[in-house]
């Protein structure tokens, strides 16, 4: 027999278990309660629980069959919280004293600050020639000034027009479409232009 996927999460006073068979048939499910066992069969599928955690009140557990999962929920006999699902803990109606001791599950947490800087370190360094932007403002700057230094008299006329009539929006290097009237501001896709004087 097949052993199926399933998950779950918890209360002090319930369990509910999630066993991932979709479309299971209600009339052929068959699901048996005993104080520390679980036991579910669907055909060839089967899911067996043994020593279950704590134990459970067998009369007060329900099930129902949905189209993706079974959920069945367990009542406990014991307030507390189990942490897993199957385990040797000693029966806590056994002893009286281990009645209030509870356990907790701690899920390991993910180290994003990990995988970003994995992520940063595989990738390769781009050069300015390849993209202008390497290397921030720094890099921008003397790349626009190179441009410029390089530049005839009407582009560097074209190049402070343009740049100071948008407000910082638009650099143009052609004298002959700017000087035919004010550069016009042009924020950038979804930002809206505004005066501060």
């Amino acid at each position: 027999m097949a052993t199926i996927r399933h998950e779950f999460y918890e209360t002090d006073e319930r369990l509910t278990l999630s066993i991932f068979d979709k479309g299971a048939d209600p009339g052929a499910v068959k699901i048996t309660f005993e104080p520390r066992k679980f036991t579910y069969t669907n055909g060839e599928k089967s899911l067996v629980l043994e020593p279950l955690k704590g134990q459970i009140t067998t009369d007060a557990c329900d099930y129902t069959v949905g189209k993706v999962k079974v959920e069945v929920r367990f009542t406990k006999t014991a307030m507390g919280r189990w942490g897993g699902l199957i385990g040797d803990s000693p029966d806590p109606l056994a002893n009286s004293a281990s009645s209030s001791v509870k356990t907790t599950s701690v899920k390991p947490r993910k180290n994003w600050e990990g995988i970003t800087t994995d992520i940063l370190a595989s990738e390769k360094e781009k050069t300015t020639e390849e993209d202008a932007n390497v290397g921030g403002d720094a890099t921008l700057n003397s790349f626009f000034q190179k441009i410029y230094g390089d530049a005839d008299e009407d582009t560097k006329r074209a190049m402070m027009k343009s740049y100071s009539e948008s407000g910082g929006t638009t650099l143009s290097t052609n004298w002959d479409e700017v000087r035919k009237g004010k550069v016009e501001v042009k924020p950038p896709a979804g930002a809206e232009w505004k005066k501060w004087n």
